[in-house]
Order: C-alpha cells, then structure tokens, then sequence
C-alpha cells in the first residue's frame, strides 16, 4: 500500500461517541509523525457545504457523498483527511468507500445510552422529548459497519487508546510506518 500517498480515515459513530474529539488527537500525531492532515468535521461540514440540507436520508447522504468528495480530492493530494461524522448509512459510506482509494472505515462504537449520558450538545434530551425529529440513533436508524478496518469502543476506552489503537490499526494496514512504542 505504501506510506506516501493520502488517505481517508472515516470515522463513524452515533453522536456524543467521541468522533470530533478522536479526530483532534489523531490529526495532532499525525502532524508530528510529519503528514499533512486535514479533518472534515460532521458538524462544520454541514454549516458551510451542507447548509441548505435537512435530515432527511436523501439529504443525509447528500451530505455524505459532499465529505467523500472533499476528501477525495485532499487525500489524491497527499492529504491525510480524517472525517467525523455520524454517515448513518451503510449504502452511503460504501459509496464513499468506492469513490476514495485509500479508505480506511473505523467504527466509533459507544452504546446510545452512554452518548445519550454524555449528551454535550443536549440534543439526546430534545430528541427523546420529540423535539429533533428522525435523530440517528432514537428515532432514526445507525446501521452498524459490518467490516470496518478498525473499530475502537469509547464506552471502554479513553480518548487516547481509542485513538492509539486507530494509530496502531494504520500502521498495520500499512498505511503509516511503525513508530517505536512511546514510553510514559
């Protein structure tokens, strides 16, 4: 596979599973290890690409396939692009999966009742109080990957070894060169 060319990391889960937050500690090492890296955050996508869309699945995956083009190009230019977003859709993130080369699917798993404890954005509570209609995980489906190269738990993990095992699982795949274990 080699180590020189872009690539896609597509990080998927339900909201409040820790996307955004491993996306941030992984785009830090990778820029240490010297890559260039970008990441598609979910939610900022949507404010500037994706601001005409609702939530419907139509416009869900048209969101989708707006990331999938965006890191397309990035990743054709070197670009290490790492997504977070929640892309409920399997037919969509296999979409995505063909269009990109270098595609690497790794599943934020965390049940919906501990991201609904989480809840940062409140958006749980709204949803569950009828508020948010067709909210991915209460009353709108997440359709679990069936073979993502790399899946983490983040109702078990902290933040960091979910995010050293997506390191780890990379360097694996042959997509990044082996680093010594860091001590401390």
């Amino acid at each position: 596979m080699g180590t020189h060319g872009g690539l896609v990391v597509w990080l998927t889960g339900l909201s409040g599973a820790g996307k955004s937050t491993l996306a941030v500690l992984l785009a830090e090492e990778l820029r240490e290890r010297g890559h260039a890296v970008e990441i598609l955050d979910g939610d900022e996508v949507r404010r500037v690409l994706s601001q005409g869309l609702g939530f419907s699945r139509a416009d869900r995956d048209a969101n989708v396939e707006r990331i999938a083009y965006v890191a397309k190009l990035l990743a054709r230019h070197g670009v290490i692009v790492i997504t977070a977003a929640i892309s409920p859709y399997r037919e969509a993130r296999a979409r995505a999966r063909h269009e990109i080369e270098r595609f690497v699917e790794v599943y934020v798993r965390c049940p919906v009742e501990v991201c609904a404890a989480r809840d940062v954005k409140g958006l749980y509570k709204k949803a569950l109080a009828g508020e948010i209609p067709s909210f991915t995980g209460v009353s709108d489906p997440y359709e679990e990957p069936e073979t993502p190269e790399i899946v983490v738990d983040t109702s078990v993990e902290t933040p960091a070894e979910s995010a050293g095992r997506i390191l780890v699982g990379l360097e694996e795949l042959g997509y990044l060169p082996s680093l010594p274990a860091r001590v401390g």
